[in-house]
């Protein structure tokens, strides 16, 4: 039984590409190349024609542009190569090769794209299109632990010298852009911009870990072999015990944590309750799980 299990898990394994290969570092490169190629098309398709300025240095180029006619790319790359020269000076060498790259690339696809034409002059479309666009790019550049330099810099250097931490000075950053859109282009744009850096966030996120959820299940029973059994051999998954102590008789109890996919939640649920129908189990969400059975990464 125990090879058939052993068999069954590894079917299961996926194949990944081990940190520090070249292959690994290629895949990465990729990464940052389609990534910025995503941000510079969202922005020119849908962000900057509607003058909706999202914050960082993308919003800054759209408000000059607004403003003066300046092209985006110029104002980039006059705000990004500074800011990365400070930033090494500053902050030391950390940034690294990928942001001195993406620094440099993304106005460079931005001036490339600059001539499209947008499919609509809806405020809102434009926002919500326009913002999870841009949060794919940036997420899948953060994937390839890239950066497109800009704003992120300057929080760094904001960090290191206030002592703010880098999510409030980045926000602090964001905010002072959206509120100059405001106040140059009209509040209503602003009111827009806020909404589109939601949706960015949020399709940041939704790249980064995913948009499937597994489920972690604290199981308290009396019948714990019975229960081990079932899981391991019905459920084909591995478990942990924890040690825990009743708060109220203070005996010493096993807490098996399980974590399980959301199609197997109700089997595992009418496993254990089979077993014992008096056992207790908690049942909370987790947005990634690494490991066997479920997703390798480097």
């Amino acid at each position: 039984m125990q090879n058939k299990t052993q068999t069954k898990r590894s079917r299961r394994k996926e194949p990944f590409i081990q940190y520090g290969t070249t292959v690994y570092h290629i895949i990465e490169y990729l990464q940052l190349f389609i990534g910025t190629f995503i941000v510079a098309f969202s922005f020119n398709l849908l962000l900057n024609p509607n003058e909706i300025a999202t914050g960082g240095v993308v919003g800054v180029s759209t408000i000059l542009d607004s403003l003066f006619n300046w092209e985006p790319a110029i104002t980039q790359w006059i705000i990004n190569i500074p800011l990365f020269i400070a930033g090494v000076i500053l902050v030391g060498k950390k940034f690294g090769v990928k942001t001195a790259i993406g620094s440099i690339i993304t106005p460079l696809f931005i001036l490339l794209t600059n001539d499209l034409t947008p499919p609509t002059n809806n405020l809102l479309l434009a926002t919500i299109f326009g913002g999870v666009g841009l949060g794919l790019g940036l997420g899948i550049v953060f994937r390839g632990r890239g950066s497109t330099g800009g704003m992120d810099l300057a929080a760094q250097i904001i960090h290191k010298y206030t002592g703010l931490s880098l999510g409030l000075s980045l926000a602090v950053l964001d905010g002072l852009v959206i509120l100059t859109a405001g106040i140059v282009i009209s509040p209503e744009n602003a009111m827009y911009a806020l909404i589109g850096l939601f949706v960015t966030s949020k399709t940041i996120n939704a790249v980064q870990i995913g948009l499937s959820y597994s489920k972690v299940a604290y199981i308290i029973t009396n019948e714990t072999e019975a229960v081990q059994e079932a899981i391991i051999q019905e459920l084909d998954r591995g478990l942990t015990k924890l040690s825990g102590y009743g708060g109220y008789t203070e005996e010493e109890k096993l807490v098996f944590m399980v974590v399980v996919g959301q199609t197997e939640v109700t089997k595992l649920k009418t496993l254990v309750k089979t077993i014992d129908p008096n056992a207790f189990i908690i049942l909370s969400d987790t947005n990634e799980v690494l490991g066997q059975g479920f997703k390798f990464t480097s």
